[in-house]
Parts: C-alpha cells; sequence; structure tokens
C-alpha cells in the first residue's frame, strides 16, 4: 500500500508473488524485470480504500506479466466477484480483456504455484472452468460490469451451479 522496499525484499529472497502493489515506483518495476516473481494486482483492494489503483499498463510496457485477485477480506475487499476485478483491471487500470483474463487465470495460477494443473484450459489440468450465458465475446466479461453472466461453474470436473 505504500513503497516500503517490499518488492526488492521478495525478488532478494525468491518470493514467488509480490502482492498489492496499489503504489509502485520505477526502481520497483525496474527490480521485477528479470525475475520469476509474479506481481499481483488486488483492484479490490484499492477500489474499497479509495487508493490508487497499481500501474499496470507501466508494469506491461515493462515487459512484465501480471496476476490478478480480489484480495477478498472484510477489512480492505470485501468482494470475492472476479469478474468485478476484470471490470477494474480494465476500467482503472487499463488492461486490455485478454491482459486482465490472462492476469485472472494462467498467470493467478503461477502466483499461487498451480500452474501445473490450473490456469489453462489443457490436456492434464484440473477441468475448473465456467460457462457464460450468450454474450458476444469475453471482452463483454470486464465491460459490463455488475452483469451476471455466468450461467455454469464447473470446478474440479464437478458441475456446482
Amino acid at each position: 500500500l505504500s513503497i516500503s522496499g517490499g518488492v526488492q525484499v521478495g525478488v532478494k529472497t525468491g518470493a514467488l508473488s509480490v502482492d498489492h502493489l496499489e503504489v509502485m515506483d520505477q526502481e520497483a518495476i525496474d527490480a521485477l524485470v528479470g525475475t520469476e516473481v509474479m506481481p499481483t494486482m488486488l483492484p479490490g483492494a484499492a477500489f474499497y480504500l479509495g487508493t490508487s489503483y497499481p500501474p499496470a499498463r507501466d508494469m506491461i510496457n515493462a515487459g512484465l506479466p501480471l496476476a490478478l485477485a480480489t484480495d477478498y477480506n472484510p477489512g480492505s475487499a470485501p468482494c470475492g466477484k472476479m469478474a468485478f476485478m476484470l471490470s477494474l483491471a480494465c476500467i482503472r487500470m487499463k488492461m486490455t480483456p485478454e491482459e486482465a483474463i490472462n492476469a485472472a487465470t494462467i498467470n493467478t495460477a503461477y502466483a499461487i504455484d498451480l500452474s501445473d494443473t490450473y490456469g489453462s484450459i489443457t490436456k492434464g489440468k484440473t477441468a475448473s472452468v465456467f460457462i457464460t450465458k450468450e454474450i458476444p465475446s469475453y471482452a463483454f466479461i470486464p465491460y459490463a460490469f455488475g452483469s451476471d453472466v455466468i450461467d455454469q461453474v464447473i470446478l474440479k470436473g464437478e458441475v456446482v451451479n
């Protein structure tokens, strides 16, 4: 939530991810370039707390991948709706729908050390997917913030709704 040197500590110690990053400077961005540390954006916290949003565009322009999560908790982000996080990423952090969806899926799986089994639809990976109602394209998901576009959820190969 502030510039504290935490990103550099994460890089130095070989952390899998560094999270929040609402406030980043060029030094922190440069520290991440060329590492395997995943910068993780939590736009729900910025929304709820009224702080700045992570500088996603600057990080992407520096060649960094990004992960996207909710930070779902009662103190800083009482919202677990990933579709809303996609909307915030696109609207407030200037990510494209493709960048936001990749950040929420394959990159987040990497950030939590599950990319071997989750994060993409690939033979041999766990079948956790959602099926939308009829929409014009996947870009409609972040565009239509607050809309319920999910028709069916499948977790670990089992339909849950």
